[in-house]
Formats: structure tokens, C-alpha cells, sequence
């Protein structure tokens, strides 16, 4: 079952503060953020559900530590706009150089 946007946002939270070093919480509650921000007057109930359950399935990872070898699958990336190929290539270049600021943007972001 999926969780409700609320409850799901605070056991992401909860789950880079207990499995990720300090500076990928950074960059990781900052992202979190900005999407569940970026997304909370969408109403279309499909989108939600693929919103949700993705972020659901991200959750399950980080507690079980399963990200750190995780790949994209080909399928996902090719559902996806240039918008958001864009952003994920600018977190994937962020996550590699370690560039995030104080207040969790990245550099050129």
C-alpha cells in the first residue's frame, strides 16, 4: 500500500538522517524537498500514484542500503521529459563533485 504524501515525506527525511554521511543528506533532503514542494497542487490521481510510489520505492532502498549499487532502468529514463533528464544529470553531477551549499543548491542550479 501506498503511503500518504505527508507520512512519506517524513520517512525519506527519516531515512537520510540514519543512512546517508551528512553531506548526501544535504544534497538528498534538499532534493526531497524541492520535489514534493514542486509537486503539491498536481492533481492528476495517476501522476500522484507514480509520484508516491516511486519516492516510496526510493525509501525502501535507502533503508535497505540497496541504493548504493542501484541503476536507472533504461524503461524509466525513457518515460522521462528533457526537464527532468536535465535535473537528473545536474543531481548525478552535484552527487559526484559534492558541490552542494548551505542551502542546498547546486552549483549552476
Amino acid at each position: 500500500a501506498l503511503l500518504p504524501p505527508i507520512p512519506l515525506y517524513r520517512r525519506l527525511l527519516r531515512a537520510h538522517r540514519h543512512k546517508l554521511s551528512p553531506e548526501k543528506r544535504v544534497l538528498g533532503d534538499e532534493y526531497v524537498k524541492a520535489e514534493f514542494r514542486r509537486h503539491k497542487d498536481v492533481e492528476n490521481p495517476l501522476f500522484i500514484v507514480g509520484f508516491l510510489k516511486e519516492w516510496q520505492l526510493y525509501a525502501q532502498a535507502v533503508e535497505g542500503e540497496t541504493w548504493r549499487d542501484g541503476k536507472l532502468e533504461e524503461g524509466k529514463l525513457e518515460m522521462m521529459s528533457d526537464q527532468q533528464i536535465g535535473q537528473l544529470y545536474e543531481l548525478m553531477r552535484a552527487i559526484r563533485r559534492g558541490d552542494v551549499d548551505p542551502g542546498g543548491e547546486t552549483e549552476g542550479g
